[in-house]
């Protein structure tokens, strides 16, 4: 692959930073958290920029930031399921038992933000929107046996990230 020089990538910073932000904007609401994701996407193309090509740059930048948008909803869905299943109801929890919970979700968020986006794509779509496997390789254009693999790998890196910080 060429890749992209400072030049071309100044120049596709000048004509798509507007356009995806906007589209992020339209996605979320929210003007603030469009310009992070546009800024985050635009970050990791300068990262990716020696593997890039200038034809599928587009593309490129729409899916990254789609894909960083739906991270973005998939934390926030984790959070709020797990806020939601920890509510103190009529039981007063100790404030030992508390901190243990705010110390579990802080490991499991930091687990979740370091899986790659592919596996953590998958674990969530599964654990949070309850899509089957079969469900997941339609929406994501693979076969039914990437999303197992992607799935195993998924578990195993967070019981193993999980259970040596604990």
């Amino acid at each position: 692959m060429s890749g992209i020089d400072d030049v071309e990538f100044k120049k596709i910073f000048n004509n798509w930073y507007k356009p995806i932000r906007n589209y992020l904007y339209y996605k979320t609401g929210d003007a603030e958290v469009a310009e992070d994701i546009t800024q985050d996407t635009f970050l990791k193309v300068w990262e990716k920029r020696d593997n890039i090509k200038i034809e599928t740059v587009k593309a490129l930048l729409y899916t990254i930031a789609n894909n960083l948008f739906l991270n973005r909803v998939e934390r926030q869905k984790v959070s709020f399921r797990f806020e939601q299943n920890h509510q103190p109801g009529n039981i007063v929890e100790s404030p030992h038992y508390e901190l243990e919970m705010k110390e579990f979700d802080q490991k499991l968020q930091n687990a979740l933000a370091d899986l790659d986006d592919k596996k953590r794509e998958v674990f969530l779509m599964n654990r949070i929107d309850g899509f089957t496997y079969r469900e997941i390789a339609e929406n994501l254009e693979i076969t039914v046996k990437a999303v197992e693999k992607r799935m195993e790998k998924a578990i195993a890196f967070l019981k193993q990230k999980i259970e040596y910080s604990i």
